[in-house]
């Protein structure tokens, strides 16, 4: 494992990592990789749930990023530096790249319609991978993605990995809005959109499922750490299912 006594910054290198960094006033910042990869993302989320199951009365949030675990603070329970010692001594007890994910998880089943008119930029991320339009779908869809993290809106997952051919630009345009529940990709990822908005990311896919839900005493749908597992649909049961069901077809499971 990295020195724990000289990690007050993020280098530019892997060896520099993991790393703590303080946030503002009452934040601290655990990362665990410069770029995204599985074990990063791994281990900022285990990372996270050994903190909470901690306990400590000093925590009062935290969160996951693509790669790094947040925590704030209150400052008349702990200092930073205070903290930080405890944060050292935690990653210093295992390798974190290497950690089980969290327990509580759930696998979710999304039916989603691709391309048609719903989801318009199929054609055009399969040929920047070099597949064909049929063989992006099964792609897609071969295995569960994981929920890396939320972001962006309110209760809006970034889900991954694909397989390297994925590795596609967004868009240097934005298409004006897409609808909610929309599926987009990118840089070997997939946003399932919360709300509507203006994107970068290619339109490839189209799901009923309403992300964010605030009447609700949970308002999130998915979770840091779940996983989804798109099923294909034809355009007619797409619509089936976004006049019927108002979970828009989703069924869960619980992971091991």
């Amino acid at each position: 494992m990295t020195d724990m006594t000289d990690m007050t910054d993020m280098g530019d290198a892997e060896a520099d990592l993991p790393s703590i960094k303080a946030i503002g006033v009452d934040g601290v910042l655990v990362s665990f990789g410069a770029q995204l990869s599985e074990a990063a993302n791994r281990a900022a989320l285990a990372f996270r749930a050994a903190i909470e199951a901690e306990d400590m009365p000093a925590v009062l949030e935290t969160a996951t990023s693509l790669t790094s675990t947040y925590v704030r603070f209150d400052l008349a329970g702990a200092d930073h530096a205070q903290l930080r010692d405890k944060l050292a001594a935690m990653l210093g007890r295992r390798d974190w790249y290497q950690a089980p994910l969290p327990q509580g998880r759930r696998l979710w089943h999304v039916p989603a319609v691709f391309g048609t008119d719903l989801a318009p930029q199929l054609d055009d991320a399969a040929q920047l991978a070099g597949l064909s339009a049929s063989d992006a779908i099964t792609a897609i869809c071969a295995q569960p993605l994981r929920v890396q993290t939320i972001g962006f809106a309110p209760g809006q997952p970034y889900l991954g990995e694909l397989p390297p051919e994925w590795d596609i630009p967004r868009q240097t345009n934005l298409t004006p809005r897409v609808p909610e529940g929309a599926l987009a990709v990118a840089i070997r990822q997939m946003v399932l959109f919360s709300v509507s908005t203006p994107t970068g990311w290619r339109h490839v896919g189209q799901t009923a499922l309403r992300l964010f839900q605030p009447d609700r005493p949970d308002p999130f749908v998915l979770r840091p750490g779940d996983e989804v597992l798109f099923k294909p649909v034809t355009r007619a049961e797409y619509e089936n299912i976004r006049q019927r069901d108002d979970a828009g077809g989703a069924v869960s499971e619980k992971l091991v």
